[in-house]
């Protein structure tokens, strides 16, 4: 049986490793299995559960449409667009929102993460928003869904609430349950400065990550002022658990070079971090400078950008109509 993949990401701007490989290289590799039909959206909706700059942000759902396009996605294999542009996911969200239950609302933790100390002056939306991240995926009937730990809670949700509303409205089996898609290879990309925080563009500081639009200068020298510890390279049977920097630049090799961690233990055991910092460097400028250039390449034509999300709004907005006329249906509109 053939899976529909669904997934998406905000266009936050300024996307870098941590986005490259926790999703979108996965998000090529899935396109690429026939057996796949995906469907990727930027989701424009869920970024403006904090205030935006209305230029900014329409030039950072391009710059997210022209990096998913230099890293290899296909308009023609894949549907491409912004999730606003198809108004049934506000919809569906809406409806969603009224079989939901507040205590399960209650219980996720990125929310309590993201609104901090003073949760009372923390949008609605951000609270509501895995209501929405729950209807991006159920209105286009998607068996799975590619999550990272910081994501697994709220595709559960996702999970309870399809059953809920299935159970409510006497619909066995309408709104299909999504089977998470786990990736097996390193994907949770920690910074370049303290291994314990996640990569982030919110960082402060530049050299704690790497931009997908990075120059090879650029990463080079963010590779070689990353930190590291004072031990000698591990060895296979060495336990990375305290040495959380070295495990996440272990692991950044692991994933673009497609080896196990393990195996690159081996390939660099006894050596000088220098060497192994260089062969990092050359792997990274190999696999990230070239999906830069394209990036700022294709920046160049908004016009291009514009018609694939267009196109691929069309084709989302024709499948997601079936499913909210038999939605409204059910619910009695």
């Amino acid at each position: 049986m053939n899976r529909k993949i669904f997934s998406g990401v905000q266009p936050t701007g300024n996307l870098h490793l941590g986005n490259y490989l926790g999703a979108i290289k996965n998000f090529v590799e899935l396109q690429n299995d026939k057996k796949n039909e995906c469907i990727y959206c930027v989701v424009d909706l869920h970024s403006i559960t904090v205030k935006q700059d209305a230029k900014i942000l329409k030039r950072n759902i391009r710059e997210t449409t022209a990096t998913f396009i230099a890293s290899g996605l296909n308009p023609e294999n894949s549907i491409i667009f912004n999730q606003s542009a198809v108004s049934a996911h506000a919809e569906v969200a809406w409806i969603l929102g009224c079989v939901s239950r507040m205590g399960w609302l209650s219980r996720m933790t990125q929310f309590k993460e993201k609104a901090g100390k003073d949760k009372e002056k923390a949008s609605v939306g951000l609270y509501v928003y895995p209501v929405l991240m729950a209807a991006d995926i159920l209105l286009y009937d998607a068996t799975h869904v590619p999550v990272g730990e910081d994501q697994k809670q709220h595709l559960e949700l996702c999970r309870d609430i399809a059953q809920k509303f299935n159970n409510d409205f006497n619909a066995p089996d309408f709104l299909k349950v999504p089977e998470p898609l786990i990736q097996k290879q390193f994907s949770r990309i920690m910074s370049l400065k303290d291994g314990l925080k996640k990569m982030s563009k919110s960082d402060p500081s530049d050299l704690s990550r790497i931009n997908l639009t990075d120059d090879k200068d650029l990463i080079i020298n963010k590779i070689k002022k990353s930190k590291t510890d004072t031990l000698p390279m591990p060895g296979i049977n060495d336990d990375l658990k305290k040495r959380p920097e070295v495990q996440n630049l272990l692991g950044i090799y692991s994933n673009l070079s497609s080896q196990s961690i393990d195996k690159v233990k081996e390939e660099f055991q006894g050596k000088n971090f220098s060497i192994f910092k260089d062969k990092l460097s050359e792997l990274l400028v190999d696999k990230i400078d070239p999906i830069g250039k394209r990036i700022k390449d294709l920046l160049k034509d908004e016009n291009y950008l514009d018609k694939i999300l267009a196109k691929g709004s069309q084709k989302a907005n024709n499948l997601a109509t079936k499913k909210i006329n038999k939605i409204k249906t059910l619910v009695g509109f």
